[in-house]
């Protein structure tokens, strides 16, 4: 092929590609309104040019057009009409909505979809990445108790009514405590599970289970509820109940810090851990690491015959 031939190939390509973007890049004021479809199996966008409200105005504009019937009649609208928005709240990044008592009336799935069609909706919104949902001023908790916390884009699977009833098997490295409580020890299992549930949430399960070997200790007290989990920028913020502190005072420490630093930093994209107590950051984990830092992968804590009883 001669220079020229391959300068004009260049040229085209380079112009599809502009036009390209040029036809998926959205106009200030253009979103895309989230519905769910008749069957109640999937969200659906539809095209939606704003009135050019912006912040919180944009918010409960964008809200109502998901609580009005869209204009395809293949769907319907997202917040039944017999759930109410209370209130919204802005602050920084974050969204908070405040539904009516009639919001637990949904089924799980459809639940679920009008979760991810809200927050697939409103996160288009420039500067806001998390949002979350209380019921009369009291937190979401999922259908076997568990509470929602803050929710992000990474929090749903792209087709997440097609996935609720869906498994699927990973294979996860732990870190418990040794028998002494002076090391950690690994463990790899493999989980079944749904595909719905981030692994970062899996992880953070499986340690509260505890461990499968009988030469290892939990870290974690099992009564520990997990409020929410996400990873941003590959940092993993965990934020758990007050329960957590309840440790084992045999276990050192570092062990118990580590445990679940180790254990989340397996995974792909997480570099770092913050921890959080009930949403707060000030204090320390127990006497020593401070809650504010953020913590990276140490393996200096293994298990090995010469850690042995080392206090």
């Amino acid at each position: 092929m001669n220079k020229r031939i391959l300068c004009l190939l260049l040229s085209v390509f380079m112009v599809c590609t502009l036009v390209g973007c040029d036809d998926e890049e959205r106009k200030p004021g253009e979103y895309q309104i989230f519905y769910l479809n008749r069957e109640v199996t999937k969200v659906q966008p539809e095209d939606y040019d704003s009135t050019g409200a912006e912040g919180e105005s944009l918010v409960k504009e964008l809200l109502e057009r998901l609580a009005t019937a869209p204009d395809s009649s293949k769907l319907r609208q997202t917040i039944p009409s017999d759930v109410k928005v209370n209130g919204v709240k802005t602050e920084g990044a974050y969204i908070t909505i405040d539904f009516s008592q009639s919001y637990k009336n949904m089924s799980v799935t459809e639940e679920v979809l009008v979760r991810a069609a809200i927050v697939k909706t409103l996160l288009q919104i420039e500067n806001y990445s998390l949002v979350s949902f209380t019921i009369e001023a009291e937190p979401l908790r999922s259908a076997d108790g568990i509470l929602i916390g803050n929710m992000t884009l990474d929090s749903f699977v792209e087709n997440p009514g097609a996935q609720i009833n869906a498994s699927t098997q990973s294979t996860i490295k732990l870190y418990f405590s040794s028998a002494d409580g002076t090391s950690l020890m690994e463990e790899t299992r493999v989980v079944t599970h749904s595909t719905s549930v981030s692994m970062e949430k899996l992880v953070m399960e499986q340690l509260i289970d505890g461990p499968n070997l009988s030469k290892c200790k939990a870290t974690i007290p099992s009564a520990t509820k997990l409020i929410n989990v996400l990873v941003i920028d590959g940092v993993c913020y965990v934020n758990v109940d007050r329960s957590f502190q309840n440790q084992d005072q045999e276990i050192k420490e570092e062990i118990v810090l580590y445990s679940i630093v180790n254990s989340l930093t397996e995974l792909p994209g997480v570099n770092k851990v913050q921890l959080s107590i009930n949403g707060d950051t000030k204090g320390f984990w127990r006497y020593t690491y401070e809650l504010s830092k953020m913590y990276e992968k140490n393996l200096d804590l293994l298990y090995s015959e010469s850690t042995e009883g080392v206090q």
